[in-house]
């Protein structure tokens, strides 16, 4: 039977943290975004300030900076067709995923483990039940993520899709808004490039919202991802917690590794 390319199963590219998850090409530390376009990155998700809140945008700078320099967990959703859960320790280098989507006509589930510079997948149709697929990160294709990998250990690459949040402000205690430009973040957090593409001069000025917990780090982030071909619109929303828990990652043992085929990577760039 023909394994089915990923974007067969209608998931954008997957999201952001798995498979083609959601392809952003970023090899920066997930605690650091982009500062404005003339300045390097600075490892904290600075937010572009236009007719923005000084005060909002220092406040949700520091709070995505954090989830560089500290372990926790997540869980992204959206609809009743994907949801992906994550825990990592950026200190340690080491982290696990677990995505589950469904598509039209197919189901996915594949799991994704990172241990210092070594990238494991279970892919179904590439990786025999009870073994591990080993990566080369090098050889992934331009556009393509797995979520977890060296120097991006946030699933959701949350400090690199704030960066293009404009118009920040507070709402309420511990509570902020503004808007993303979506079309300076292909493919994170599950957004495809056809999305951005169906969604027109929308892409460019999609709402979200973010809360923090009362020691200012990020608890909430949602995104309300515009509808596109005739679909309701599902908001991504994503969930972080566990800051500080110790994160156990155990490397599979060589027995239970193969290396990944040439067909898979070109899957990853389907």
């Amino acid at each position: 039977m023909r394994t089915p390319r990923l974007a067969e199963l209608g998931i954008a590219t997957m999201a952001t943290a798995a498979l083609a998850l959601a392809g952003c090409d970023s090899t920066s530390p997930s605690g650091s975004a982009s500062a404005p376009a003339s300045a390097p990155a600075t490892g904290s998700a600075s937010a572009s300030v236009s007719a923005a809140d000084p005060a909002a945008v220092e406040a949700l700078t520091k709070a995505t900076s954090q989830l560089g320099t500290t372990s926790f967990k997540m869980t992204a959703t959206s609809g009743s067709g994907f949801k992906l859960t994550g825990a990592v320790d950026p200190a340690q280098g080491v982290g696990e995923a677990d995505l589950k989507a469904t598509g039209p006509n197919a189901e996915l589930s594949i799991k994704t483990l990172l241990t210092g510079q070594d990238l494991y997948l279970q892919v179904p149709g590439f990786t025999k039940a009870g073994t591990w697929t080993h990566v080369d990160v090098a050889r992934l294709p331009e556009g393509a993520n797995v979520g977890l990998r060296p120097g991006q250990l946030d699933p959701v690459n949350t400090s690199k899709l704030l960066s293009s949040a404009t118009d920040v402000r507070s709402t309420g205690a511990n509570a902020y808004a503004g808007t993303l430009d979506l079309t300076k973040a292909v493919g994170l957090a599950g957004v495809s490039q056809v999305t951005i593409d169906e969604s027109g001069a929308q892409a460019e000025k999609v709402p979200f919202t973010a809360t923090t917990d009362d020691q200012g780090r990020l608890s909430e982030l949602t995104i309300e991802i515009p509808a596109v071909n005739g679909q309701a619109a599902q908001p991504l929303k994503v969930l972080y917690s566990d800051y500080g828990a110790p994160v156990s990652v155990t490397k599979p043992a060589a027995t239970e590794v193969t290396e990944a085929p040439d067909s898979l990577y070109n899957s990853l760039g389907s």
